[in-house]
């Protein structure tokens, strides 16, 4: 069964490694080519992600850095790999061939400038999440102890995406930004998260938010990092599955996808350690859910959510 998957890292480790990791076949990338090829990942999304430690003056500059191996290691090397420039491109994906997109993973890179987020738009960016953990001058993160929301330039972003038909990225958002996200925007998408009620970590959502997100035919993608999804020390497929069937019992059956975190995460769930075993989960999700359910859940609930938004 094919699988759209909405976030992963291999940019940052990419980056991080200065050119020494290859995406073809690196064992130190969970979702390079062989991997995602043997597990049938049909698209995947890769992050700009810059870390916090880094000067704000550099930000910029690392992100271009991060998306030139986005052009040259995975795009220029690889025919069969294809950029998708909108969703609809999904659709003309031939039978061997593989979707890449860009999303972006905080805004800081960008500091307050919007012509810096339209030429990141330019390059192919099509989902843009305003903070990682914490603040900057768009928004406070998850684990920002002030927890305030949206700032002006925030709201401006938000504005931004709508206009350009770009997702809105929820993930990382403290509660109050994640509610002034869904007053805002058109778009609105939780690219890795989990079910607050089951695992109460903060990049966790309550299940009022993600009621918020289907209410507005928005997406919850599970997130594979134990950390976010049981307090033990193995955590395994049919735990995940937990959380798939909380978001299910509030109505999101039709709303729910995946969202790995492959490479931006230092542990796994047992049998779900790369992109090469997301067969394994299919196959357990077969166990409990009809076919069609879980072809939703693998990538068609996706499809129909940005359809609808006739993006």
């Amino acid at each position: 069964m094919n699988i759209i998957d909405l976030h992963c890292d291999v940019l940052w480790k990419l980056w991080e490694s200065k050119g020494k990791l290859r995406f073809n076949d690196s064992p130190e990338l969970d979702a390079n080519k062989e991997r995602l090829k043997k597990g049938n990942v049909k698209v995947q999304c890769f992050a700009v992600f810059i870390p916090p430690e880094i000067k704000t003056t550099e930000q910029f500059q690392d992100a271009l850095e991060q998306i030139n191996y986005y052009y040259t290691e995975i795009l220029e090397n690889n025919p069969d790999i294809i950029q998708i420039k909108c969703w609809k491109d999904i659709l003309d994906l031939k039978p061997g061939q593989t979707g890449a997109v860009l999303t972006l993973e905080g805004v800081d890179c960008i500091g307050n400038d919007l012509q810096k987020l339209s030429l990141l738009n330019r390059m192919g960016v099509r989902s843009v999440g305003l903070t990682w953990n914490y603040a900057n001058l768009a928004a406070d993160g998850a684990e920002e102890p002030r927890g305030a929301g949206l700032t002006i330039f925030g709201k401006q972003v938000v504005h931004f995406n709508n206009q350009r038909k770009m997702l809105t990225d929820v993930s990382h958002l403290s509660e109050r930004s994640f509610w002034d996200v869904m007053d805002l925007a058109d778009y609105p998408i939780a690219s890795h998260s989990n079910a607050k009620a089951l695992c109460s970590h903060p990049r966790n959502l309550t299940d009022k938010q993600a009621e918020a997100l289907f209410e507005k035919n928005g997406m919850v993608h599970v997130v594979f990092f134990p950390e976010f999804i049981a307090e033990k020390e193995i955590v395994t497929i049919p735990d995940l599955i937990k959380h798939i069937d909380h978001f299910c019992s509030l109505g999101g059956v039709r709303h729910i996808g995946f969202g790995s975190d492959f490479d931006g995460i230092d542990s796994h769930i047992a049998g779900l350690e790369n992109a090469s075993k997301y067969q394994n989960l299919i196959n357990e999700l077969l166990k409990y859910y009809s076919e069609d359910q879980v072809r939703g859940f693998a990538g068609q609930n996706f499809l129909e959510t940005v359809s609808n938004w006739k993006i």
